[in-house]
């Protein structure tokens, strides 16, 4: 990774050797819970059902099942897919100088997914071993979670092709990329919020998780696009 010396170079030496440091640490964290969950299903084969709930409705029913392999390894190949395509795709970015800015934010976000994706392993394993919960609020946790951190890290976003809130206005110019961005900050605060709140209705759950989503990406869609002609005038 490039860094530039500025004012004291002994300072930006070590506040580059603790952010690098720390980022190994999110990365060995990262491969953990992907290593992991393989290890649980090999373990816990022989006890798992032959056919595994794999899907439940809004309604948090189950309604339908995959095979004892699929329903045993999906998520952790998933899983294993998503990192390699993550750190495949900052490697081919035409604009890869960009993603180094904001590095420990992506290896962060990295994290937080795939810990989203043990999490549903974790969830789906333990119904299937006879563990029975209410499936919908235990997502709606999950899901805020993400929601919240994806808000915290839009904002830290640089212009890039793989990554963030991509429309044809943002990927053209830079002010058009950070003002949409700061606002996809904020609204996905919002839907963290919401989508947390959706747990007091467990009936209308569902709705809670699909209209502040919809409603944030066609937001962001029309303001790209407003700022993008406004800046062109």
């Amino acid at each position: 990774m490039k860094f530039k010396v500025q004012g004291n170079p002994i300072k930006s030496l070590l506040n580059y050797r603790i952010n690098y440091n720390i980022m190994k640490v999110i990365r060995f964290v990262t491969i953990l819970f992907i290593i992991l969950p393989f290890l649980i299903s090999i373990f816990a084969y022989s006890y798992l059902p032959d056919r595994m709930v794999s899907h439940w409705n809004a309604k948090g029913n189950p309604d339908d099942t995959l095979t004892k392999f699929w329903g045993a390894f999906l998520l952790p190949i998933v899983s294993l897919s998503l990192f390699f395509l993550f750190v495949f795709l900052i490697r081919i970015d035409p604009l890869k100088k960009n993603i180094q800015k904001f590095m420990g934010y992506y290896e962060g976000f990295i994290l937080i997914l795939i810990l989203f994706l043990f999490y549903l392993y974790s969830l789906m394993t333990l119904w299937n071993l006879g563990y029975k919960f209410n499936m919908n609020i235990m997502m709606l946790v999950s899901l805020s979670a993400l929601m919240g951190y994806i808000g915290f890290f839009l904002p830290k976003l640089k212009r890039n092709w793989f990554i963030g809130i991509r429309t044809p206005w943002t990927l053209s110019n830079d002010k058009v990329w950070h003002k949409t961005h700061l606002l996809g900050g904020y609204l996905f605060e919002v839907c963290a919020i919401i989508i947390f709140i959706g747990i007091f209705f467990e009936t209308y759950a569902f709705y809670f998780i699909i209209l502040p989503i919809l409603l944030t990406a066609i937001i962001l869609m029309v303001y790209s696009y407003i700022v993008f002609k406004k800046i062109k005038k």
